[in-house]
């Protein structure tokens, strides 16, 4: 009679806990388990294409500049140096596909891009000694990509650079420097050492032409954010970093009205800014010249997930 109570107990323990669960669970997105999301389950939206919608390219070929798609001289570049290797990846690819896993003489880097932001990120992809692969959830927190790992399936905040969800909530990725850089630029700099994305991806697009039309200039957002400044139009280029607890945002239109490079502080640190107003680009350079992983990206994205920022203001 005892054991048959016990068993009554546990199994009505059991009905409890699956009912508290299963809410939660019905909640996932795109098959995303998110109830134990570290961000409000309400604010993950879905951007229109499903899971892999946006096809990430797990197999990066490359080829000389030479031999690439006649990209124009002004084409936008993500750029990462890595030894004695230059690679370039067009924004006209990243545009359709958002995320480059690219394993590099046996190390990984992971190049990603929100069109919606105008956030080109590269991250260390290794996480307790296993490197990551990602692809493109379908969802968006903030207007910005989350991406996914296919190890774990954890929801991660491409700007945040952390996971918001799944067996690796809490995990941060260790974010890599790299440049904005137009294509004849880039080709000066690295000479014959480059390498550039190449288009054969094995999907048919039309890297030549944004999915997003006028989007970078228009003051429309597609998607609701959770913070919103209109001290500066909402695709106002800034240069963002956090440090020491310290975020600073660098407005583009600020930098070019100081008109030289600047020296300042972040979180105790000083820093240089070297602003390129050709891209528009900027570089974040700590005391001894080494380039720092901050972010580019459209005022409003920066603002949304830094509120609190400090921002550079010309006198």
């Amino acid at each position: 009679m005892m054991m048959n109570m016990h068993n009554i107990v546990a199994s009505v323990l059991v009905a409890l806990l699956v009912a508290a669960v299963q809410p939660a669970i019905a909640e996932g997105k795109n098959g995303f388990d998110i109830s134990n999301a570290r961000i409000p389950v309400s604010k993950i939206l879905r951007g229109g294409p499903p899971r892999d919608g946006i096809p990430s390219i797990n197999e990066p070929k490359f080829e000389r500049p030479s031999k690439a798609l006649p990209w124009r001289a002004d084409d936008l570049m993500l750029t990462y140096d890595h030894g004695d290797s230059r690679f370039a990846y067009p924004v006209g690819i990243l545009n359709w596909h958002e995320i480059v896993n690219h394993a590099i003489d046996g190390e990984q880097v992971l190049i990603t891009f929100c069109p919606l932001c105008g956030t080109g990120i590269a991250f260390d992809p290794l996480v307790d000694g296993r490197s990551l692969t990602f692809g493109v959830s379908g969802l968006l927190y903030n207007s910005d990509l989350l991406m996914y790992d296919h190890q774990t399936e954890s929801l991660w905040s491409q700007i945040e650079g952390r996971a918001v969800s799944g067996p690796l909530a809490g995990t941060e990725l260790e974010p890599v420097s790299i440049r904005h850089e137009l294509w004849q630029g880039w080709r000066e700099r690295v000479g014959s050492a480059g390498q550039v994305l190449s288009t054969d991806t094995g999907h048919s697009r039309n890297y030549r032409m944004s999915p997003y039309g006028d989007y970078d200039h228009s003051e429309r957002l597609y998607f609701p954010v959770t913070h919103t400044s209109r001290k500066y139009h909402p695709k106002t280029w800034v240069l963002g970093w956090t440090y020491n607890g310290e975020s600073k945002a660098w407005p583009f239109p600020e930098l070019a009205a100081h008109d030289a490079v600047l020296k300042d502080q972040i979180g105790g640190k000083t820093v240089s800014i070297h602003y390129n107003p050709d891209v528009p680009s900027a570089e974040l350079r700590d005391e001894s010249g080494r380039l720092l992983p901050a972010i580019r990206a459209f005022w409003f994205a920066w603002y949304t997930f830094h509120p609190e920022t400090r921002i550079f203001e010309t006198d």
